[in-house]
């Protein structure tokens, strides 16, 4: 399984940004994925996932803002009213054998990242 990620990149406050996530060896229609994210010097963290339902989860600190969704083989994160808050390193993570949610052991596989700077 392979997890590439891109669309990451500087935005002002207040923008938008679609990430995009390609899932190789991986059936995205049937699996639980998500996406985390992790600033300098904190840790790791759930931001949003989707079932193999297609059902979402998100962060209290995106609710509203964020939405995840999939399609043709590639997870997607629309993140609009962007806050500086949630500049981070962005990674696209898939395979929990069990459940779906954002706990960061859940998962098997993950992506290199891709970078988000929200500027004030």
């Amino acid at each position: 399984v392979h997890l590439e990620e891109s669309g990451g990149e500087s935005v002002q406050a207040g923008g938008s940004l679609r990430l995009s996530c390609v899932a190789s060896g991986y059936g995205t229609s049937g699996g639980c994925m998500a996406w985390f994210r992790q600033a300098p010097g904190k840790e790791r963290e759930g931001v949003a996932s989707s079932d193999s339902d297609d059902r979402p989860t998100y962060a209290d600190s995106v609710k509203g803002r964020f939405a995840i969704f999939k399609d043709n083989g590639t997870l997607y994160l629309q993140m609009n009213e962007m806050k500086p808050e949630d500049t981070a390193m962005y990674y696209c993570a898939a395979g929990p054998e069990v459940g779906c949610g954002l706990g960061v052991p859940l998962y098997t596989y993950w992506g290199r990242g891709t970078q988000v700077t929200v500027s004030s």
